[in-house]
């Protein structure tokens, strides 16, 4: 439950900041300020949609799991090796067919 945590925490602290510019006159684009709250509210936007996604990548192995497809790639349909699968237990692809993606 700790990734469902610190979602919590990063949403709240998102929408504190929105909150707390909502009840301020203040204009990002002329106060010295702004593209600092702008910076910080872009940053946790990314972390949230960091955190989702890895709620769903671990949702999506968990699928794995069940349909007893884990540890194989679902590009090549090979397995998947053990040190893959132990650095990034939700890998869906092996090695191979990750590097060729990118």
């Amino acid at each position: 439950m700790l990734i469902m945590d610190q979602l919590s925490g990063l949403r709240r602290g998102f929408q504190g900041l929105v909150d707390a510019s909502t009840d301020s006159n203040a204009d990002d684009e002329h106060d010295p300020e702004g593209s600092t709250i702008a910076f910080e509210r872009s940053q946790l936007k990314t972390l949230i949609h960091q955190a989702e996604r890895h709620l769903e990548n671990i949702e999506d192995a968990r699928m794995r799991v069940a349909d007893r497809r884990y540890g194989l790639c679902e590009t090549c349909g090979q397995p998947i090796s053990a040190a893959r699968l132990d650095a990034r237990p939700v890998a869906g692809t092996c090695i191979v067919c990750a590097t060729i993606a990118k």
